[in-house]
């Protein structure tokens, strides 16, 4: 996924949450790469 996202598109949040859903990535890992805070992923 690209690094710089200055909208969060429902395709976007799609693909990131399917990521961490097949434990290709954990919600740490993407709140210190998308710059967010777990609890925004994570709802």
């Amino acid at each position: 996924m690209e690094d710089e996202i200055k909208h969060w598109t429902a395709k976007r949040k799609r693909a990131l949450v399917l990521e961490i859903l097949q434990r290709k990535m954990a919600v740490a890992e993407a709140s210190r790469s998308y710059d967010l805070p777990p609890f925004e992923i994570e709802t």
